[in-house]
């Protein structure tokens, strides 16, 4: 039997490459003749560089940017060719910051600029951004800053509430600094830049905004797109704009084009060819729920999946949905690490007890003598 292991990260307790190496290893102890082929998956946010290097190889710079305090954090470029890789979440990362030194009225984007600037200097000629999993809510206005653009009237990369009394924007330095580099937005989300379907109502209150505060950051945000004139107005209400706290927005005001993250990644690690001839895909997350519908790694891998008429299978830290909900999504059943060893022992031991749910969901899936 081959089986397809294509997981994104659990966040917060384990990568996408150990959560296929953990599934594959509690599989193996059920049915050791299996084939097993490991491609972890990712969205564009946290384990975006990680996982296209596993399956690409390419070279890694080490360099330090600012984190979204300005402190500094270690951060990798990844070059394969000549196109450079970069994820948002190693320098504007929510996993950066403890919950209670939050303050996403100044947290900034700046160090994804740096990271940016990185790639261009390495001598890129094309650079991915991920998107996803950020701390920030600057509408990307960090970013913008560390490439050289120059405001009027505000700051830049002082977070937020700097964009306060901010009278224009000139983009002329930052997009100099890109003249002939192709630049791509790899966003796992739809939304745009501000109001209800914007990026401050729906991920703000994750990244420590208060409710009372939500309509003042979104001000701010819109304070941002004014200064940046007709041209801002139209980027801001694209699809991926709002995407990392509104880095996406800054970088299709720069030119970018956006990709799903996971289809960019399903491309780069060559998913859909790896899926011919395989018996079963198994994929998996932290939270398997209906907003994984929206750009997340278990519906893109199902969709492939159906695509080669192969049945997925879901392995996750918590599933939140009934099985209607789970055909939607293309995952024929989807299995739960709290429902098996409990809440405590998922997050003590989770490479450990998902090998273990691995093992039990080989019982169910695997081929039988």
């Amino acid at each position: 039997m081959r089986v397809v292991v294509a997981p994104d990260k659990f966040a917060g307790t384990l990568t996408a490459v150990e959560a296929a190496e953990a599934i594959i290893d509690g599989w193996t102890r059920r049915a050791p003749d299996d084939e097993l082929v490991a491609v972890p998956m990712s969205d564009g946010g946290p384990g975006f560089v990680d996982v296209l290097h596993a399956a690409l190889g390419g070279e890694l710079l080490a360099v330090t940017v600012s984190g979204p305090y300005e402190e500094p954090v270690p951060a990798l470029v990844l070059r394969v060719g000549e196109t450079a890789y970069v994820e948002s979440a190693q320098a504007a990362g929510l996993h950066l910051v403890p919950a209670q030194e939050r303050r996403p009225e100044q947290a900034t984007s700046a160090g994804v600029g740096e990271l940016l600037r990185e790639a261009v200097e390495s001598g890129a000629t094309r650079v991915v951004v991920g998107l996803g999993g950020s701390g920030t809510n600057d509408g990307g206005a960090g970013v913008l800053a560390a490439l050289g653009a120059l405001p009027t009237g505000g700051v830049l990369d002082a977070g937020p509430a700097g964009l306060h009394g901010l009278a224009d924007v000139e983009l002329g330095p930052a997009r100099e600094l890109l003249a002939g580099v192709e630049l791509v937005a790899a966003s796992d989300v739809e939304n745009q830049l501000t109001g209800l379907l914007g990026a401050t109502k729906n991920f703000g209150p994750q990244k420590g905004v208060a409710e009372e505060r939500l309509v003042v950051l979104d001000g701010w945000l819109e304070e941002l797109v004014a200064a940046t004139g007709h041209e801002g107005r139209l980027t801001a209400a694209q699809k991926g704009a709002g995407a990392a706290g509104g880095i996406g927005f800054a970088l299709l005001l720069l030119g970018a084009t956006r990709e799903p993250g996971v289809a960019l990644v399903a491309d780069a690690v060559g998913l859909a060819e790896r899926l011919r001839g395989a018996d079963l895909v198994l994929t998996g997350e932290g939270a398997f729920d209906f907003s994984s519908r929206s750009g997340k790694v278990p519906y893109g891998v199902a969709q492939l999946a159906a695509e080669a008429l192969v049945p997925c299978v879901a392995l996750a830290g918590e599933v939140l949905v009934g099985s209607r909900e789970m055909r939607t999504l293309g995952v024929e059943s989807a299995y739960s690490l709290v429902d098996l060893v409990g809440r405590d022992a998922a997050f003590a031991d989770p490479a450990g007890s998902l090998a273990r749910l691995a093992e039990r969901t080989a019982r169910t899936w695997g081929r039988r003598p």
